[in-house]
């Protein structure tokens, strides 16, 4: 039984005082107790008992199913409908082309290219700001209100009739929609699973590979015989289901409770929680990710018109989007479950082996002059893709704990989505200036096997604060101990003086 198992039941078990005993001496008793239980005399006491009526997370224990496998499925259908339709944008783009004006508008190619840009940076842009919807109203509260404001977005995208009102209902509202529906399905699974949460959250960030998979197939049949317009109508179908599917997102772990009691708002250090800052492991996480991804994405975004320029526009280049997507589900599925076996924080070198082999496989696509060779580079790509996305929620989890893990989520993926949205235009900008993709798959290798290096602090740095951490419990305990015994030898040697001054 946990201290504040203890702590509550003497609390609650006081008034039952035996017959003769002063409840003077009862309650000392019971303090002598709860000191030697705690090894701090007067600190820990009163704060347990003040959070005690919110049920500490200590005592909390994950179900590790039940329930949780619907919350997991419903978890699974958010990822697949967020970044499925997100993914398919390329299918979506050539339909707005014509919609709007032709293929061949370089100008116009331009500019419906930022609605998508806009559309994927905005889902992270807004994760901190999400995170502190999540802590303050909850998972569920928070996700179905985000696939309504999502569906209300693409609903009015399908009457759009230019390409100005697409930026703000697709790429703001739509986005921002989805992203209050995305981010409390990472968080949720935390309340339910602990022993499998690498696994659960493999299978929940799979659904983004199947639906991204399968997707492109429905929308090109869709485009083809419903249209533009009618097509987006259908895939409001999918952010309905989403929003049914927030209805499951039941809270299990305790709220924080407010300082300022209910129905009041809370004070800004409670709804901009700091506590994830002091955490170094955390800090270097939260900066060596972002790093990684200056050059992560790079090769998704730009290895089609790679292909095309060395192979020919007649190069099935489809199959290695078919490549990436089937190996990235299964790597989430594998690494899920062996990040499940991997102790506390190492899970971390899952990440650095998966930012190495990324970074060396993209600077393998200038040397592979057979089509062969770059289908087992996006196999390996792919592979390790799904490694790094699903055993992001398990790390933060053992970063900050399961009380903060929505903001820490929040603020990473926010970070996120600077190197997202600056790094493939640089790649760009480079293969403009020489001529070919070659520098620039070069250089979009090195920023993954720094930010790999950098992670690799993390265990060590976890390590050194757990052992220092140990170190102060145990110089208390013994300051207590010595304390103690001072105090039972001031009380011995009292009646022995007063004797002497008798005599």
């Amino acid at each position: 039984m946990t201290e504040g198992n203890n702590i509550q039941e003497d609390a609650t078990g006081k008034d039952a005082v035996p017959a003769g005993v002063p409840a003077e001496e009862k309650r000392s008793e019971e303090a002598e107790e709860v000191k030697k239980e705690n090894g701090d005399s007067k600190v820990s006491v009163p704060e347990q008992i003040a959070v005690a009526p919110g049920a500490e997370e200590p005592e909390f224990v994950h179900p590790e199913g039940g329930w949780g496998w619907v919350v997991m499925l419903a978890a699974m259908w958010c990822n697949g409908s967020v970044f499925g339709i997100q993914n398919a944008f390329g299918i979506l783009f050539l339909s707005l082309l014509r919609e709007f004006g032709s293929e061949q508008d370089d100008d116009l190619r331009f500019k419906t290219a930022w609605v998508g840009s806009l559309s994927m940076g905005m889902i992270f842009f807004c994760s901190p700001i999400v995170s502190i919807f999540t802590d303050i109203l909850g998972c569920r509260v928070t996700a179905v209100g985000g696939a309504a404001v999502g569906l209300v977005g693409l609903l009015a995208s399908s009457f759009v009739t230019s390409l100005g009102p697409m930026y703000f209902t697709y790429g703001i509202v739509f986005a921002c929609g989805c992203s209050f529906a995305y981010q409390p399905s990472l968080v949720i699974l935390g309340h339910y699973f602990k022993k499998r949460l690498g696994l659960v959250n493999g299978i929940v960030t799979a659904g983004s590979s199947i639906f991204t998979i399968t997707l492109p197939f429905v929308l090109s049949g869709l485009l083809e015989k419903a249209g533009l317009q009618n097509t987006m109508r259908v895939l409001c179908i999918l952010m309905f289901v989403l929003m049914l599917a927030g209805f499951t997102y039941k809270p299990l772990m305790p709220v924080k409770p407010s300082s300022n009691g209910p129905g009041k708002c809370p004070p800004m250090k409670e709804i901009f929680n700091l506590n994830i800052w002091k955490s170094l492991g955390y800090r270097i996480w939260a900066f060596g990710i972002p790093a990684a991804l200056y050059g992560y994405f790079v090769p998704y975004v730009h290895l089609m018109k790679h292909v095309e320029e060395r192979f020919g526009q007649d190069a099935n280049k489809e199959v290695l989007l078919m490549c990436i997507g089937v190996t990235s589900g299964v790597g989430r599925l594998i690494f899920g479950r062996v990040a499940d076996y991997v102790q506390g924080v190492n899970k971390v070198y899952l990440q650095v082996t998966s930012f190495v082999v990324i970074g060396l496989m993209s600077m393998m696509i200038p040397l592979c002059h057979v089509f062969g060779g770059l289908i087992a580079v996006c196999l390996l790509m792919g592979l390790f893709d799904g490694c790094f996305i699903c055993i992001m929620a398990p790390i933060a989890f053992e970063l900050v704990g399961s009380k903060d893990v929505s903001q820490a989520i929040g603020f990473l993926l926010g970070l996120m989505s600077v190197p997202m949205t600056v790094g493939p235009p640089i790649a760009g900008f480079l293969r403009d200036r020489l001529g070919d993709y070659n520098v620039s798959f070069y250089l979009a290798g090195i920023p993954p096997i720094v930010g790999g290096a950098v992670l690799c602090l993390i265990p060590w740095v976890e390590a050194r604060r757990k052992r220092r951490e140990k170190e102060e419990a145990l110089s208390k305990e013994q300051d207590v101990t010595q304390k103690m015994i001072d105090q039972e030898k001031a009380q011995g040697d009292a009646p022995s003086k007063i004797g002497e001054s008798v005599l």
